[in-house]
């Protein structure tokens, strides 16, 4: 049974209580925040054949197929590999499944995740079991970047936006699942995650503090002189490229902020708060922007994952950081 997530009850209520089900729903939101468990929750409601309330038995023999991965009328669609594309013979698969009659006389349910993999081949294969599944089918996508998908996949499903849980209800869950961190740690981590417990909880498994920690360092050896760009990139080389270039594009922004607004409120985590201060006061607001937006244009880059050298990559980024601090104000 999927996890349920206090910050999700009242759009659960609302997706669970309805009398009629939409053909196709787009659940969206920032990665990290339970789309797939409320997802999987409303599949196996859907699914069961006796209901409790809103919620699947949990007895039913379609309920135990579905617990044991062996469901008949349930179709999971994922990219092969992490972080790869979901290719069109897979789509094709998924409408091979949506013709057939449901197994068990009741509905199909088919969860597609993140429908922002679809390449555009793959996604105008799904435009006509979009538009008229066949049968009790009920499709349920999930994605983490809406923009990113065709406005004809969007225009063919209820979009839904998913609830960002408050900073309290955040906290309060991060300090059941992580009893042995201090409070500031945690805060620090939801703050890394953007506000996502789920991804703050996967961060901290990944070691990102330790991760942070170690790119904290180096760039204030690099602003020091201690250490020579090309050097710190080849020792960064374990260090996640999404992450690096997530930290560089956020300084760049508190060191904006700091210069229109000169509140030292918001200069981010403690770790780097000198740091932003100094090369706020010493860079030109010129230089920034343009090292904000070299910064962005990598960035979609590597969230792309475009074949990049990264050891290059992040010589050509530490090279530039490295020349920020001048004397021009202008």
């Amino acid at each position: 049974m999927a996890e349920v997530y206090p910050w999700q009850e009242t759009l659960w209520q609302q997706l669970a209580g309805r009398s009629q089900h939409a053909h196709a729903y787009l659940l969206h939101g920032p990665a990290g925040i339970g789309k797939r468990a409320l997802a999987e929750r409303l599949m196996a409601s859907l699914l069961c054949q006796k209901p409790n309330a809103l919620e699947a038995c949990g007895n039913c023999k379609s309920c135990h197929l579905l617990a044991a991965g062996t469901h008949p009328d349930n179709f999971v669609l994922e990219p092969e590999e992490a972080d790869k594309p979901i290719k069109v013979d897979q789509v094709r698969e998924l409408v091979e499944f949506v013709v057939q009659t449901a197994q068990l006389g009741g509905r199909k349910v088919v969860l597609l995740e993140p429908a922002e993999a679809m390449n555009l081949n793959a996604a105008n294969a799904l435009l006509k079991s979009l538009e008229e599944p066949s049968g009790n089918t009920v499709l349920l996508l999930i994605s983490h970047q809406p923009s990113r998908l065709l406005p004809t996949i969007k225009s063919r499903c209820v979009q839904q936006a998913c609830p960002l849980p408050s900073e309290a209800m955040s906290l309060a869950w991060l300090a059941k699942s992580l009893p042995d961190l201090g409070d500031e740690e945690r805060a620090d981590l939801l703050t890394l995650a953007a506000g996502s417990p789920l991804a703050a909880l996967r961060l901290q498994e990944q070691g990102v503090r330790e991760q942070r920690a170690l790119a904290v360092d180096g760039v204030k050896k690099l602003l020091k002189q201690q250490v020579a760009p090309s050097q710190l990139a080849e020792s960064w080389k374990a260090l996640p490229m999404n992450l690096l270039f997530d930290w560089f594009c956020d300084w760049a922004q508190l060191m904006l902020r700091y210069q229109l607004t000169q509140d030292e409120r918001g200069l981010g985590l403690a770790d780097m708060h000198k740091v932003v201060q100094y090369l706020a006061d010493k860079t030109p607001q010129s230089r920034v922007l343009a090292m904000q937006s070299w910064l962005l244009e990598q960035r979609q880059k590597v969230m792309g994952k475009a074949n990049l050298n990264q050891v290059l990559l992040l010589e050509a980024l530490l090279v530039q950081w490295a020349a920020l601090p001048g004397t021009d104000r202008r």
